[in-house]
C-alpha cells in the first residue's frame, strides 16, 4: 500500500488538507497526518483537525509522496520548519514525488526542489523565486513535482495525486464515484 505524508501546521487551509486526505484514502492510499507542533491543529478558518501523530515521530520514515496543504500562516510555518525541508529534499532526491497547493509551493521553492521546473500556486507566493517557470494552470506536474493553485483546485490536485500514485484508472474510478459532472473533470 502506498503511503503519503501530510504535515499540518497551525493555519493550514482546511479545504485543501481534508480534500487531499479524503480522496487519497478513498483510493486505498495510507495517509499519515503529522502535526508540526501541538495536536489538534487548527486551520486558517478555525476548524481543528486531529493529526495522526507528531512530525518528529515520522520524519525519518519512508513515504511514497509528500503533500503540503496551503493556507496562511500554515504554509509559512511549513516553510520555516527545517524538518519539512529535509523531508522534501530526501523524497525528491530519492525520486519520490513532492506536492504542494496554494501558498505551499513556496515551501518547495525554499527547499530548493523547484529550480528548473514549471509550477503553479496561489497568486504571488512564488514571486521572486529564482529559476522556475510559474504558470496559471490549475494543476502542474513536472518531473516529480506536483503543484496546484488553491482551494478551488483542491479536488483536481488530490485526484492527480491519486493518478501519480495508483494510475489513471484508479483516478477515474474515484472521480466517477464523486459524481462530478463530466464538464468539470480535470
Amino acid at each position: 500500500m502506498k503511503r503519503v505524508l501530510v504535515p499540518l501546521a497551525e493555519g493550514f487551509e482546511e479545504l485543501e488538507a481534508v480534500t487531499i486526505i479524503d480522496v487519497l484514502r478513498r483510493a486505498g492510499i495510507e495517509v499519515v497526518t503529522a502535526a508540526l507542533a501541538g495536536n489538534p491543529v487548527t486551520g486558517s478558518h478555525g476548524i481543528p483537525l486531529t493529526a495522526d501523530t507528531g512530525l518528529d515521530a515520522v520524519a525519518e520514515l519512508d513515504f511514497d509522496l509528500l503533500a503540503l496543504p496551503g493556507g496562511m500562516p500554515g504554509a509559512a510555518q511549513l516553510k520555516a520548519d527545517a524538518r519539512v525541508a529535509r523531508i522534501i529534499r530526501r523524497l525528491h532526491d530519492n525520486g519520490r514525488p513532492v506536492a504542494a497547493i496554494c501558498a505551499a509551493p513556496m515551501v518547495l521553492a525554499a527547499a530548493g526542489v523547484l529550480e528548473g521546473h514549471r509550477a503553479t500556486c496561489y497568486p504571488g507566493f512564488l514571486d521572486g523565486a529564482a529559476q522556475l517557470t510559474v504558470v496559471e494552470d490549475p494543476v502542474v506536474v513536472d518531473r516529480g513535482i506536483i503543484t496546484s493553485r488553491g482551494p478551488g483546485t483542491a479536488l483536481d490536485f488530490a485526484l492527480e495525486l491519486v493518478a501519480q500514485l495508483e494510475g489513471p484508472g484508479t483516478r477515474q474510478r474515484i472521480e466517477s464515484g464523486l459524481q462530478r459532472p463530466a464538464g468539470e473533470r480535470g
